[in-house]
């Protein structure tokens, strides 16, 4: 895979994991503050995400997705 779709693969991974981590911590949070941090992350890895899934989308149409080297 082009090094150019690995990295919205990895994208995809860490916006994923930040999804979670969000997720995680809003449930341990003790403040308003920590739950803003939170919401905010979230937020920034949805964006993130639907980045990504758009560009795949065009390189998908382009012919671009599969190509080795």
């Amino acid at each position: 895979m082009k090094p150019y779709n690995v990295n919205l693969t990895e994208v995809l991974r860490l916006s994923n994991d930040l999804m979670h981590l969000a997720d995680k911590g809003d449930l341990d949070r003790d403040d308003i503050g920590c739950g803003i941090l939170y919401g905010v992350m979230r937020d920034s890895a949805h964006q993130l995400k639907q980045l990504a899934d758009n560009e795949i989308k065009k390189h998908k149409k382009n012919g671009k997705w599969n190509q080795k080297h």
